[in-house]
């Protein structure tokens, strides 16, 4: 069911409401194609944007590919230099994966245990 007092909202127009109406009732201005050329100048600017970093990266990739080879072989060479109690002391240093998992597990506990105390 419809109010009486919508429909009569509807029918009852002042000045302003038969301003408005009469403006987008009216034909629209002729651009000469002055919108559709904004629009395409829009749309490059927009692919020009997108591709400009990915061709960057790709440009800076093969450039600095034979250098970072380079280096990866220099490292693996300085690597085979080094002796081998410090390479052990090393690996020794690293966390086991059940110290990974407990720190894991208690940071869970406490983000959620902060979440709790906020509410």
């Amino acid at each position: 069911m419809i109010s009486k007092i919508i429909n009569m909202v509807e029918r009852i127009k002042d000045a302003e409401d038969r301003f408005l109406e009469s403006m987008f009732v009216s034909e629209p201005l002729m651009d000469d194609g002055f919108s559709i050329n904004i629009v395409r100048k829009l749309n490059r600017r927009l692919w020009l944007r997108r591709l400009t970093l990915p061709i960057a990266v790709s440009i800076g990739g093969a450039v600095a590919f034979k250098p970072l080879v380079g280096l990866v072989t220099t490292l693996a060479n300085f690597a085979s230099l080094l002796p081998q109690n410090l390479v052990s002391t090393a690996t020794e240093s690293i966390p086991q994966l059940q110290i990974i998992v407990l720190g894991a597990v208690l940071l869970a506990v406490c983000l959620l245990g902060m979440q709790t105390l906020e509410e």
